[in-house]
């Protein structure tokens, strides 16, 4: 359908480090693999998406919320027949710079770092792809393929300003474009995210019991799926209606998204090139699905996201963040002895550790430093 359009792996822009051990596969295949195998992807483990992952082996964490991206990614590539190993690579990394305790991790380095560059979970991921991870004995990084660390970085847009502490560096060496439009897998990536938590939040904070069926029933969107459901289950209990629910609705968005983005391609897109010199996004949804992921993604911040049962675990969570980086600011010996001696500034080098770790080991760590 649209394999013109597609990222072709033969005529890839190659690595910023050329490399002579090749095998069987194409290059997005290997930089899936890459991502896949890499100590921060199996971190994601034990990363919080939206709840805390020690309270429930149910809830999901950024691992498994990177997964689902990966998924629905690697659909949508497929129908539209553009390259499905680089939206699912993408995919995969996208969320591989999120520090512990999900979004309010990230606020807490923010402002930790407010005087040295500042911290977002973006920049990080191109951070851990090009520095922190270590593979190789003559370079930093994984050194992916031009087009993986493009549509990783821009997989949220064109980035013309204000540009955050690591890209601004890398770019010095290996310029990934910022001012042009992604390729259309990685735009396939971005808008698979959104799919991804606008349906599987749901889920998890009807499991959590801060939401009913009842709640989301207000919202016109899923009311249709629900009418639509109980006209086929008479008496399907709300557990297994809930999955049906979800299961309608994110087939309704693929198919929105597909269907919007057939019209939008064929219409005097040709070649790559037309792709990067848009003004917006063609992977897009139609505009009254728009509207109902907007709605649903302002019901999820109104009712789960800024819930009261989740406020002390936020405050807490927070607190250990900015401990850690008191603690081991005032204490660079204490640092393990790998992180210590690195050509590089100390806030940053703490910055970076800290990011790593997992929910888990961050709580530990603060709990054992203030016992």
């Amino acid at each position: 359908m649209f394999k013109h359009l597609a990222a072709n792996p033969k005529k890839s822009n190659g690595r910023l480090y050329k490399e002579f051990n090749q095998d069987l596969r194409n290059p997005f295949e290997r930089d899936r693999a890459r991502v896949i195998h890499s100590n921060s992807f199996r971190k994601l483990k034990h990363k919080t998406q939206v709840f805390i992952e020690s309270e429930s082996d149910y809830f999901r964490t950024r691992l498994t919320h990177s997964l689902e991206v990966a998924q629905i990614s690697r659909s949508i590539c497929r129908l539209l027949e553009l390259d499905e190993d680089l939206g699912e690579t993408v995919a995969l990394a996208h969320d591989l710079g999120h520090p512990p305790f999900g979004h309010i991790g990230e606020d807490a380095l923010n402002e930790s770092m407010n005087n040295y560059g500042g911290f977002n979970h973006n920049d990080q991921t191109l951070r851990v792809l090009t520095f922190i991870e270590k593979r190789h004995p003559h370079f930093n990084g994984l050194n992916l393929t031009w087009e993986s660390l493009e549509g990783i970085v821009k997989h949220n847009g064109v980035i013309k300003k204000n540009l955050p502490f690591h890209l601004i560096n890398y770019s010095k060496l290996h310029d990934l474009n910022l001012n042009y439009q992604p390729h259309l897998e990685s735009q396939i990536a971005s808008i698979s995210d959104d799919i991804a938590y606008n349906n599987h939040d749901v889920e998890d904070a009807i499991r959590a019991n801060l939401i009913t069926l009842d709640d989301i029933s207000e919202l016109s969107f899923f009311k249709n799926i629900i009418i639509n459901l109980k006209e086929n289950y008479k008496d399907i209990p709300d557990k297994l209606m809930v999955y049906q629910v979800l299961r309608n609705s994110i087939s309704t968005m693929i198919n929105d998204v597909y269907e919007n983005t057939k019209k939008n391609l064929n219409n005097n897109i040709n070649s790559i090139e037309d792709i990067r010199m848009s003004k917006s996004f063609k992977i897009n949804f139609s505009n009254e699905m728009q509207k109902n992921c907007y709605t649903i993604k302002q019901f999820l911040f109104d009712k789960v996201y800024n819930h009261n049962n989740l406020y002390d675990k936020r405050n807490f969570s927070k607190k250990i963040i900015t401990s850690l980086f008191i603690y081991f600011s005032d204490n660079n010996n204490k640092l393990p002895i790998d992180w210590r001696n690195q050509n590089i500034e100390i806030e940053r080098l703490i910055c970076d550790y800290i990011s790593g770790m997992t929910d888990r080991f961050a709580l530990n760590l603060y709990k054992e430093i203030n016992e």
